[in-house]
Order: C-alpha cells, then structure tokens, then sequence
C-alpha cells in the first residue's frame, strides 16, 4: 500500500501501488500543462472526497515497493479521459485485460 501525499498538511491518502503509479501517470500529465482540476476518489467508509490538484499544492507519491507497477496503457487512457472531462479526475476502475490475456503495457 503506497499514499499520495497532499498539501502543506501532507495529508496521506492511501492507495495500492498499481493504483498509485496509474495516478502519478496521469496527474503528472496534467500539472505539467499547467492544468488544476478536481481529484475524486472513494473513502473506506463508503464515501468519497474531492481534492484540488494544482502546480501550487505540494504532492508526493510515496510506493511501499521499490519496484515500478507494470502500466496499462487502457487504464491511462480512461483515467485521462476523466481528468480531461469538467468533473475531474475519478479514479475508474482498471479495465480487463485484452482477449489475448495480455494487459497492453507501456
């Protein structure tokens, strides 16, 4: 289990590292376009929180495992998809693998 790191706080939202490599991905896309947007993501208890992603907020991603999580390129794209929408990002979940068995990596 790794945790993205938000805010001057440094409050900890923890996700498991394949999902936390897939955000990195993909909110790092958007902060280096210089584009703020909302990050929706589902809490234990149910819930859900929303929190403002800007080049102005500090944010780390901390892995609990040193190795990198394979990618799945279909995932990127739907989580971009969100980003890119006036919603925000929203964390979907990963999509199956192709008919072949093989997830299309990057």
């Amino acid at each position: 289990m790794g945790s993205l790191y938000y805010g001057y706080q440094r409050v900890q939202i923890d996700f498991e590292d394949r999902v936390l490599a897939h955000l990195q991905l993909v909110i790092g896309a958007k902060l280096r376009r210089d584009e703020g947007f909302f990050f929706t993501f589902r809490e234990p208890d149910n819930g859900h929180s929303s929190i403002w992603m800007s080049t102005h907020i500090p944010i780390e991603f901390d892995f609990r495992h040193a190795e990198r999580p394979r990618i799945n390129r279909r995932w990127i794209t739907a989580l971009m998809a969100t980003a890119n929408s006036g919603r925000g990002l929203v964390l979907v979940d990963e999509p199956s693998r192709d008919d072949d068995g093989a997830y299309p990596e990057l």
